[in-house]
């Protein structure tokens, strides 16, 4: 929306620890329970992407102050959590009026899984489904890259062959280096994370 990149053109000012971090994250909160459960929790993350932007406009007829951005999730009970970024519009500090979760692609798979408490203690369920999900992900968008790479010829499908297996070589070393300081878990995790890597860069 031609107002969303306006909003993002504005001047943003050093990590915010004011009165809208709440009344944003009760208003995301009051949202999120209209549609799932009452069980859903809002966290806002309070590290360097947590930003205030004052914008002192008019949106459509709505006055809006200041915006709020920065990273979060939507937590449910024994279920991985929803990581996503997010932008609140406020009439001031204390008064939001929009609210709006935007994808976000650094999701990191051992946060998703610790977030709630439930599954704190025992992640590598809740890993081992979001594996899954990813490896699926990834075959597809394999499938579709193999088929161009067969239509551009034999040398095409022979570097596409070796790009993916070296790229899987890498990913196992990766991985299993961080297991030796993080244990089975980090290890999960980082597979997870460098397959979801590589599925959005075989996606563009």
């Amino acid at each position: 929306m031609k107002w969303l990149l306006l909003i993002f053109a504005v001047n943003a000012h050093a990590q915010y620890e004011g009165p809208a971090v709440e009344s944003c994250r009760a208003y995301a909160l009051k949202e999120a329970r209209k549609e799932a459960s009452n069980q859903a929790k809002v966290i806002f993350d309070r590290d360097r992407h947590l930003l205030i932007e004052r914008y002192t406009r008019k949106v459509g007829t709505q006055f809006v102050s200041s915006v709020l951005t920065g990273n979060g999730a939507v937590v449910y009970d024994n279920a991985p959590s929803a990581e996503l970024s997010f932008v609140c519009l406020l009439a001031d500090e204390k008064r939001p009026v929009f609210f709006n979760w935007l994808p976000r692609q650094d999701t990191a798979a051992l946060m998703q899984c610790t977030r709630d408490a439930s599954l704190r203690a025992k992640p590598q369920p809740c890993l081992d489904l979001l594996l899954r999900a990813a490896e699926d992900e990834l075959g597809q968008l394999y499938a579709l890259r193999l088929q161009e790479a067969n239509q551009r010829g034999e040398a095409a499908l022979v570097a596409y062959r070796k790009s993916n297996d070296e790229w899987r070589q890498y990913r196992d070393a990766e991985c299993q280096r961080r297991a030796q300081a993080g244990g089975e878990a980090s290890q999960a995790a980082c597979i997870i994370d460098l397959t979801r890597r590589r599925a959005w860069d075989m996606s563009q």
